[in-house]
């Protein structure tokens, strides 16, 4: 019965039997393939990484296809952690590949916090070999660290085969592995709550404190501003058109907007939503992905909207 489950896995995923000899391998059962929260588990991961590096003009359509050779992997983590790993962009060779993932995965495993390569649920092989179990293992950890307010489905769980195979055979377990947490658990209700966003939190406090990181931010911003002659006082109203906002980041990103992208003495709403999208949208560019900001918020005089933004730019440039 062993040897039949692992012959259906090795059709089903074209296994080689070899490459599984002194190791142990999990594969997902194929009834769990078609399970509708893994496949939701698998369109939210490839939305995220499609919306991530859509500036770059990469897009994935498959977790198992897409993501074996090491360039999604090195993108993101470019733009999530703002890291240029020496490697070859494009890696056609299998050795090329494994080399290229092998700089990528030690960087990521470090971000990630992971010393103990034992506990570790994916490795160097598994990836290159499109293994979808240590993929998505990979980047919902990804998610969790640089992400974290991405709503990932809970409770998502597959059954696996964990197979051995030794000079004496074939040996195979079936097991249920997890791959997102429920969130109706008391410790991820508290891992969620440790996750909420640092401004919503912020806002829950006494009128004191928020005041007090309000203008550490506001002093962060006219620090960076006062080359151009330029002060804020109000937090709120001053970003409403988008020319501050635009201005602060070219001067912390180090780079200038051209006058004629966007509208420097905006006359009405439609001007001010131009420019406050413009700058959401550099923002984005440089890696500073700002999902529960809308362009309107900002525009409306929205306090916490502008606030996440500020935050953001205040915590990467301030290296907290």
């Amino acid at each position: 019965m062993e040897a039949d489950i692992f012959e259906y896995h090795k059709e089903e995923d074209t296994v080689n039997v070899e490459s599984f000899q002194g190791e142990k391998r999990k594969l997902i059962q194929p009834t769990s393939l078609k399970d509708p929260k893994l496949e939701k588990l698998k369109q939210v991961l490839i939305d995220w990484i499609n919306k991530t590096l859509n500036p770059e003009h990469i897009v994935v359509q498959s977790l198992e296809e897409d993501l074996y050779d090491g360039l999604v992997f090195h993108h993101l983590l470019s733009r999530l952690a703002s890291v240029n790993l020496p490697v070859e962009e494009i890696s056609l060779t299998s050795v090329a590949q494994i080399r290229k993932l092998e700089v990528i995965l030690a960087e990521l495993d470090q971000r990630l916090g992971l010393r103990d390569s034992s506990q570790t649920k994916w490795n160097i092989k598994l990836i290159h070999n499109k293994d979808l179990l240590a993929t998505i293992h990979l980047l919902v950890a990804m998610v969790k660290c640089f992400q974290p307010e991405l709503d990932l489905p809970p409770n998502v769980k597959v059954e696996v085969v964990a197979v051995e195979v030794s000079s004496r055979g074939i040996k195979s377990d079936v097991q249920t592995e997890v791959l997102t947490e429920d969130t109706n658990t008391g410790s991820d209700s508290l891992s969620n709550t440790e996750r909420e966003d640092p401004i919503e939190q912020l806002l829950k406090l006494e009128a004191h404190k928020v005041n007090t990181v309000k203008k550490a931010i506001l002093h962060f911003v006219n620090q960076n501003m006062s080359t151009m002659g330029l002060q804020v006082a109000d937090m709120d109203k001053q970003f409403a058109d988008g020319v501050i906002l635009l201005l602060l980041i070219g001067q912390l990103e180090g780079f200038f907007v051209p006058l004629c992208d966007f509208n420097l003495t905006p006359v009405n709403h439609s001007e001010m939503l131009h420019n406050v999208t413009l700058a959401l949208d550099l923002l984005n560019d440089t890696g500073l992905q700002m999902p529960g900001v809308n362009p309107q918020d900002i525009v409306s005089e929205d306090v916490t909207a502008t606030l996440k933004v500020l935050y953001a730019l205040f915590k990467k440039h301030k290296g907290i």
